[in-house]
């Protein structure tokens, strides 16, 4: 743990004391969004320190050209961006012509920050003295509307404390921005039109290259000790920059509220010849309503959220609102409205890393969304995919793959492959294998049988065919081997039989034979349509066979243990506990080099197939392979931590599990990794969703049946829970070893309670004895 700033409570995230040091990591954890658009807890009024000024917009982005020391084949041309778009909340202050600025302030008297993820409304005050000495405390009010999507609001109150003063207030629309990752500072947006009228402004802009056309939009209203101010405001156009000036004279105990709608509307949902003329309508209906009302909609969206989405945890207030914390900020990022969208790892909080979808949305966000938001918005997940498909068969294309192989992206917005890190772009190729996963994992839960004979299949034998061509057999070894790969773990590189590779390459091609053989007796006229489609022939999945049956998969009998890759024991077997404190994280510390010879595992890898493929293997090897890799594995990829916080209930390691959640779960209000300023870590909160519902309740299907395993770390008094599963929702609350359930389906649900057949019948309780 690295920071404690951020107080205890089960609702809220809140920070006390203005410290200028901290203001960069709280832009990120204060952030806001509603699934279509996000904004870093960046300041209304001026802020002269260090920020880290960003908004952003769904599905809009920027192809950055890539940059490498040294270009090689195959390289994808740029890095797909997400683009700060331009900034609608800004709110110019002065007082007798000093800027209101917390940063050059002569004395902060308080300062308090709230985020209320019941609500979704982020909220500051604070009291100061300016350099002046004029004084005054201010209270604000902000969040994006989950109803709306394309609008949001504020509400900003000032009291002024001193006898007396003049203000000026400037709310503007602000397009001189820029990205803070960009790679040679290009510009990324032509502002094409900048309109200022009846306190309202209005920003025409489309994005270079991708021409995405967006209109910015803002009005601002004020009032004094609740009434309407009328008096004359000049506008302003500063290089794009626009709005309007209101001048007032205060007294003291007077109350200046600026009440400000803003937001943006787009071309991905709108005809881009009228987007001012919809943007004026969005204005007109939050006037309309005003701030209250749209507020009290928005609150009304967030209880229906929780409604499903909410864990409680009884008795550890630090592990309850690290869950909330983390089930908060994927609803915020991810809604399953529009299937052109997905989570990006940093969602609407940063820019590190780009792109929109990484192997992490299959890996880890779909079982969240799929269990508390139903089906349809995992099976959007599953179409972002399908929709891609032609363009994954482009990218192997151009690693000289044929025949239809499809390789899906690292990193994409469209389906093209835009990461620009070779270790990453031609060697992470295990990619492939959690889409193959994802789309297994939706049937056996959902049991939708519909999504494999339309949609899915084409996507199994594509993924197939790149597995079929990207192995080689190795005579030496008389096996099937894939050859300079990079696997979970990051710190390996170009490293040669990686056995999660390995594996979950040898498990799809099984995986696609077994759904065509399905096919055969089940859906014979999809089949048929699909392999016409496709081109299948028989002597294909001939060869699928041959390599299921012939993979190589590294082992050390010595050990009893397979290897992470060939090669893994001749490194020098340093161990974590060996390591100084000062040397960590040692990707901040150590030469690449250093690392890349080291044992060090960034995140789980071998454990990551554990994990996915656990019915495959004993108990025993599952502790074997746990206690043996556990001494290596740094946890400095946030997606490590929940993995083995899983495997370590089931191996009854509850003490592990608990502050290996603990780890998951306050990742980033704990900034465990010292880097929480560049944005929130949104994938790897679905694997803190699943510590919980997959680990603590142990969640699994067995054998086509809901089997659950209950068993709670010595913190907790108490856990509660909702699964939507197959059309209907379970109640689950689980207290002194008992478990209680309740079942909205109208037929019964036949389950399995720590291995023991039970009924819950609909709409009532049950609380079995076993």
């Amino acid at each position: 743990m690295n920071q404690s700033y951020i107080s205890e409570d089960a609702w809220k995230i809140v920070e006390t004391g203005f410290n200028p040091d901290r203001v960069k990591a709280s832009e990120s954890i204060f952030s806001i969004g509603n699934g279509a658009m996000g904004q870093r807890a960046n300041f209304e009024e001026h802020y002269s320190g260090p920020s880290f000024q960003g908004s952003y917009i769904g599905g809009i982005y920027y192809p950055d050209k890539t940059k490498v020391g040294w270009w090689k084949n195959g390289y994808p041309d740029y890095f797909a961006k997400v683009i700060n778009a331009p900034n609608w909340i800004g709110i110019d202050i002065t007082v007798d012509q000093i800027p209101l600025d917390l940063f050059t302030s002569k004395k902060i008297l308080q300062f308090t920050r709230v985020l209320d993820m019941k609500t979704g409304l982020y909220s500051r005050s604070y009291e100061l003295e300016m350099p002046n000495g004029i004084q005054l405390k201010a209270s604000v009010k902000r969040f994006l509307s989950m109803k709306e999507g394309e609008s949001g609001a504020i509400e900003y109150n000032i009291e002024l404390l001193s006898e007396k003063a003049s203000f000026d207030i400037s709310p503007y629309l602000n397009g001189k921005i820029k990205n803070e990752d960009s790679n040679w500072d290009d510009p990324f947006w032509n502002h094409l039109e900048a309109e200022v009228n009846d306190q309202s402004a209005f920003l025409l802009s489309k994005t270079l290259k991708t021409e995405f056309h967006v209109c910015s939009f803002m009005h601002a209203e004020l009032s004094l000790n609740g009434n309407p101010l009328g008096d004359p405001c000049k506008n302003f156009n500063n290089e794009n920059k626009l709005g309007f000036t209101t001048a007032i004279n205060l007294s003291k105990g007077d109350q200046l509220t600026i009440t400000k709608y803003g937001g943006y509307v787009t071309s991905l949902h709108h005809d881009e010849h009228q987007l001012k003329s919809v943007a004026k309508q969005k204005i007109s209906s939050s006037l309309e309503k005003g701030f209250q009302s749209l507020y009290d909609d928005h609150s009304d969206c967030w209880s229906q959220i929780w409604a499903l989405s909410d864990i409680v945890i009884g008795g550890d207030l630090n592990a309850q609102q690290g869950i909330r914390f983390n089930i908060f900020q994927l609803n915020q990022t991810y809604t399953g409205r529009d299937d052109r969208l997905n989570i990006g790892p940093k969602g609407f909080t940063g820019e590190k890393y780009g792109g929109s979808a990484y192997w992490d949305t299959e890996a880890y966000c779909l079982p969240f969304y799929m269990t508390t938001k139903g089906p349809e918005v995992a099976k959007n997940l599953l179409k972002y995919r399908f929709n891609q498909l032609p363009k994954a068969i482009e990218n192997a294309e151009k690693l000289g793959f044929n025949g239809g192989a499809a390789l899906f992206p690292m990193v994409t917005m469209n389906g093209e492959e835009c990461h620009n890190e070779w270790e990453i772009t031609f060697e992470e190729i295990h990619r492939n294998g959690a889409i193959a996963y994802a789309i297994y994992n939706y049937e056996n839960f959902t049991n939708d049988t519909s999504y494999i004979p339309e949609k899915g299949l084409e996507v199994l034998i594509a993924i197939s065919r790149f597995w079929s061509q990207r192995v080689n057999f190795s005579n030496q070894k008389n096996k099937y081997v894939i050859l300079g790969v990079t696997g979970p773990n990051e710190y390996e590189n170009n490293v040669d039989s990686n056995w999660y590779t390995n594996y979950i390459a040898r498990w799809t091609l099984k995986y696609t034979i077994n759904q065509i053989h399905k096919g055969k007796t089940q859906w014979p006229e999809q089949l048929q349509n699909t392999t016409k489609k496709t081109n299948l022939k028989e002597e294909e999945i001939d060869r699928w066979l041959e390599i299921t049956e012939k993979m190589y998969l590294p082992f050390d009998a010595k050990h009893n243990v397979y290897l992470q890759q060939d090669g893994f024991l001749d490194k020098e077997m340093m161990t974590v506990d060996q390591l100084d404190d000062d040397q960590r994280p040692i990707n901040q510390n150590w030469s690449w080099d250093r690392i890349l010879r080291s044992p060090f595992i960034k995140q789980a890898d071998t454990l990551q197939g554990f994990y996915f493929f656990e019915d495959d293997f004993t108990h025993q090897e599952l502790e074997d392979h746990y206690n043996f890799y556990k001494p290596f594995t740094l946890h400095e990829s946030s997606l490590s931590p929940c993995i083995h916080s899983i495997l370590a209930v089931r191996l009854d390691k509850m003490k592990e599990a608990y502050e290996l959640y603990l780890r998951t779960s306050r990742l980033d209000l704990d900034d465990y990794n010292i880097e929480v300023e560049e944005g929130l870590h949104i994938t790897s909160m679905a694997g803190t969703w699943m510590s919980v519902v997959n680990g603590f309740v142990g969640l699994k299907i067995k054998e086509g049946m809901l089997s659950l395993k209950p068993k709670l770390p010595q913190h907790w008094n108490s856990l509660s829970l909702k699964i939507n599963y197959r059309g209907a929702v379970l109640t689950i609350h689980h207290e002194n070893n008992d478990s209680t359930f309740q079942w909205s389906g109208e037929k019964p649900l036949d389950l399995l309670l720590n291995d023991h057949p039970i009924t819950v019948n609909s709409s009532k309780k049950l609380n079995p004895t076993l």
